[in-house]
């Protein structure tokens, strides 16, 4: 009888062995977390890890501030709150596309990342890290909102995803003289982008424990999130920490990000807060995220003065918008993946292409795109944010009637964003399709699908069909 138990027992720790060997307990800024496995066989999920301190209380308003240690081991199965917002209505057009809301907790404590990997816990692996940076005006949205739940398609093909989350709106945004003179770099405002370059040195400080490689990281962005890939591009804060970059809908060389200067922002905040004789720090600081946001709705309606929270040029993280700091040949000097849908918000097709033959005079490569698929199940077509689908592969949380084309784009493109982590190159070590956009050569890869297979084509004459920005 001895022996059947003895033999089980010695299966069971070889199995226990096993797991912990494909699950290891890790050891990052913070403490000690364990992640969860994954439906993908070897893929392990981080869901929820915090990258800085909450930025609540005293700390609202203030550069991300080290992590608070934890006790023991934390086990990462659960995502962290999405930051403050207002979120889109459940029967707008987003709110039906994405259905994102649900039961998700919107607070002001919500500097956590999402980590995918094929390699927890082996340093030497050194795999390619790609940092995601969701959109939403700066104002909403969350990192891990279906459409963007890719985390194992990415680590599947050796990358390993990190998604990110960062205050927004009024709590990300916010400039004011008061602030800025109790700030111990004499600014205000950009914390969302702070938080941005937080998290990207946390990647650098602690990815290896993953498996990643800190000298290798992409960021990629779409909306606001490639604004702010642009705004970390250009910042002295994140010189040296990025290797690739894609910005999606987010423009080229235009003079609108950042466009605002510090002491306008400030100045208009100002006259906001004294209008409500809110002067000082402290009642600032008690105001709810839904007092901010009547508040600034209140003014508006009796002043006809619009307070916009968004990123400004303030000397210390933006020194100037993107485009004259890559006119200066000062951005991050690395390979770029740049482009748009066809139906965009606007036609971005000069300022991408002006993008592109500036970065070739500059000795670097980047690869220009136009995303056409009209996507299925309603006459919306290439919306601005429709490619989102297709980079993560996430169709299985889409209502959309997705055909064995759309299948098929979707895999080639997370190749491409796969490849170009890995590279710099979308094709692969091999080259392919997808040349540069040069002087020589200014093309285009043009993203297209019918019901049975991808459509892949490079031109010079991309064809934006006109904005459908549905509400």
């Amino acid at each position: 009888m001895k022996k059947p138990v003895y033999f089980f027992l010695i299966v069971m720790s070889l199995i226990l062995v096993s797991c912990s060997d494909s699950n290891p307990v890790l050891t990052i800024e913070g403490g000690q977390i364990i992640g969860v496995p994954t439906a993908t066989e070897g893929i392990i999920a981080y869901k929820g890890i915090p990258f800085a301190a909450p930025p609540v209380g005293d700390l609202r308003w203030k550069e991300p501030q080290p992590v608070i240690p934890w006790e023991g081991v934390k086990t990462a199965d659960t995502y962290g709150d999405a930051a403050s917002q207002t979120t889109w209505d459940p029967q707008s057009f987003y709110g039906r596309e994405w259905g994102a809301s649900g039961s998700v907790p919107f607070t002001e404590d919500c500097l956590y990342l999402n980590v995918w990997t094929p390699a927890a816990g082996k340093k030497t692996k050194k795999l390619p890290v790609a940092m995601w940076i969701h959109g939403g005006g700066y104002r909403e949205g969350f990192s891990y909102e279906p459409e963007m739940d890719g985390g194992e398609d990415y680590a599947s093909r050796g990358v390993i995803l990190v998604q990110v989350t960062y205050r927004l709106g009024s709590m990300g945004f916010f400039s004011h003289p008061l602030l800025s003179a109790e700030s111990p770099n004499g600014v205000s405002g950009n914390y969302g982008l702070l938080d941005q370059v937080a998290a990207l040195k946390w990647i650098k400080n602690n990815i290896e424990q993953f498996g990643g490689d800190p000298n290798n990281i992409t960021i990629f962005g779409q909306s606001a999130g490639a604004g702010s890939v642009q705004a970390l591009c250009a910042s002295p804060l994140s010189r040296g920490l990025i290797s690739q970059a894609i910005i999606m809908s987010g423009g080229g060389l235009t003079e609108s990000r950042p466009g605002t200067l510090l002491d306008t922002a400030q100045v208009a905040n100002e006259r906001m807060m004294n209008y409500f004789n809110k002067t000082t720090l402290q009642e600032m600081r008690a105001l709810s995220f839904e007092d901010l946001r009547q508040m600034s709705a209140d003014y508006t309606a009796a002043t006809k003065k619009r307070v916009m929270w968004s990123p400004v040029i303030d000397n210390y993280l933006s020194e100037a918008t993107f485009s004259d700091v890559a006119r200066a040949d000062q951005i991050a000097d690395v390979p770029y993946i740049i482009g748009f849908t066809s139906n965009d918000m606007n036609d971005m097709t000069k300022p991408v292409t002006d993008f592109c033959l500036l970065r070739s005079e500059q000795g670097m490569p980047a690869y220009a795109y136009l995303f056409s698929r009209q996507l299925p199940g309603d006459s919306s077509g290439a919306f601005h944010s429709a490619d989102l689908w297709y980079i993560f592969h996430s169709f299985r949380h889409s209502w959309r009637p997705f055909t064995t084309g759309d299948e098929e784009l979707s895999l080639k493109m997370v190749d491409y964003w796969t490849n170009f982590a890995k590279y710099g190159d979308p094709n692969g070590k091999e080259g392919g399709l997808w040349t540069p956009c040069t002087p020589d050569s200014p093309k285009f890869m043009i993203f297209d699908a019918d019901e049975e297979k991808a459509l892949l084509t490079v031109t010079d004459e991309p064809k934006y069909m006109g904005g459908t920005f549905p509400r």
